[in-house]
């Protein structure tokens, strides 16, 4: 009976075993990704080969950059390597006048030939890579002369391409905003143009050793058409070259981006020459205003300096502190002295009215009698010496034409003390009459007809 009851036991315990291989198996077929033949003899799919497990030449290896060393410029010791330069302009970004400087996007290309890069091709297509190479090559050390900023743009990776031809011929192109100083002439702000310029020049290397130029001359630099500025209208983009020379290092070959800005005149029409021409004009105002109302006049020519004097200062503000008079200068400063000199003429009148009053004052009082007066026309009129008797003495401000004249009258008595006692109370008197409306009469015509003359001078000089 044991025996038996053994052989079942170790029966039970193979089939066990031949289980487990079976589920050990058919685990090992999934992982591995192989796949059951189909019942009528054809796979289901096709097992892929990994392309990344075959072996490739590298970049390095093709291009040899491990058997050279780029540190020393192509043909070292031998004649300058020319570098040609295009340049396409994707922005101007801002002008500022305080800073005196511009900032402009732009996409920067260098062409030169190396033969060390050279590699062979069956089919002499070009290879492009990113910045990472360019670290392991020599390339031109073109920097921006007078620039206050500048970087390359990094997003979503560094904004730089190189491009290697079969033959050696490398093109290097970098995006890049860079900020420059640009001095700006403002004697004709805001009616001026301005030439700005950006410069491009090796930082270490000699015309001697390397030779910047122009790839394609004018047709070098491009623009895109859609720039454009607020304040600005774009007239012409141009390149040039020139020799830059250093005391202490030699030579220098120097590319220039020349363009030429001229400033939108309408914006400082609405803001500045337009209120600076009110105020001048409601500054006369007040010569239409009855000169008793003291208040309105004074009020009136007090506002107008003042808001003259905020509009200086705000255009003043938003400009470089500058030593020489600018076009707007002189048009705020002469509204301003239009604009106090008609508080001046006001100030004029009154005091004439005052001394007015004040001797009318004095004659009243020295005359016992002003009621008999015969002939008062040739009292106001009279400009010469008469014995006119004390009882005669009229009124003054006689109507003519049907209009009240004001006048002052200025009597000067003439006494001599030499004379008898019969002729003590004659006197001589002296009539002179001045018009205190004439003044704003005058100034009426006089002031819009100065100012008028004035804008015609100025728009015919800065326009």
């Amino acid at each position: 009976m044991m025996p038996y009851f053994e052989k079942l036991l170790f029966l039970l315990f193979c089939l066990i075993l031949i289980g487990e291989c079976r589920k050990h198996r058919t685990r090992r077929r999934r992982w591995t990704g192989a796949v059951e033949p189909h019942k009528h003899g054809f796979p289901l799919s096709k097992k892929t080969q990994d392309v990344t497990k075959t072996r490739k030449v590298k970049t390095d290896h093709l291009l040899r950059v491990d058997d050279h060393d780029f540190t020393m410029r192509p043909a070292f010791a031998g004649p300058a390597i020319p570098v040609g330069v295009d340049v396409q302009v994707e922005s101007l970004d801002s002008i500022s006048e305080v800073d005196m400087d511009f900032t402009m996007t732009l996409y920067l290309r260098h062409y030169w030939k190396d033969e060390r890069l050279s590699f062979p091709s069956t089919t002499n297509k070009s290879m492009t890579f990113d910045g990472r190479l360019v670290k392991k090559i020599w390339v031109p050390d073109v920097f921006f002369v007078h620039s206050k900023r500048s970087f390359i743009h990094d997003t979503t990776t560094d904004n730089i391409m190189l491009r290697v031809f079969p033959d050696g011929h490398v093109l290097y192109s970098l995006r890049v905003t860079v900020t420059a100083a640009c001095n700006m002439d403002f004697s004709r702000f805001p009616l001026d143009s301005q030439t700005c310029s950006l410069e491009l020049e090796s930082y270490a290397y000699t015309d001697e050793d390397l030779m910047l130029y122009w790839k394609n001359g004018d047709e070098s630099l491009k623009t895109d058409e859609k720039i454009s500025l607020s304040q600005f209208l774009i007239q012409k983009f141009h390149t040039t070259s020139r020799l830059a020379f250093y005391s202490s290092t030699g030579w220098y070959n120097r590319l220039y981006i020349n363009f030429t800005l001229r400033r939108h005149i309408f914006f400082f029409l609405l803001q500045t020459y337009f209120p600076a021409t009110l105020m001048v004009m409601l500054s006369w105002v007040s010569f239409w205003i009855d000169r008793r109302a003291v208040p309105a006049r004074v009020s009136l020519g007090i506002t107008t300096v003042l808001t003259m004097s905020t509009i200086i200062t705000g255009v003043n503000a938003s400009m470089p502190r500058v030593s020489y008079i600018k076009a707007v200068d002189i048009y705020l400063w002469v509204s301003f002295v239009f604009v106090f000199l008609s508080v001046l003429e006001y100030a004029a009148v009154n005091y004439l009215t005052t001394v007015q009053e004040r001797k009318e004052r004095k004659i009243r009082d020295r005359l016992p009698c002003t009621c008999g007066l015969a002939h008062p026309r040739q009292l106001i009129m009279g400009t010469s010496y008469s014995d006119v008797d004390v009882n005669t003495t009229g009124t003054y401000g006689v109507p003519e034409n049907g209009e009240k004249q004001e006048r002052i009258l200025v009597h000067l008595a003439l006494g001599d003390d030499r004379t008898t006692s019969r002729r003590k109370n004659s006197r001589s008197y002296v009539s002179m009459w001045i018009d205190t409306h004439a003044i704003d009469k005058y100034s009426r015509i006089i002031f819009p007809g100065a100012y008028i003359l004035f804008n015609i001078i100025y728009w015919s000089i800065y326009s």
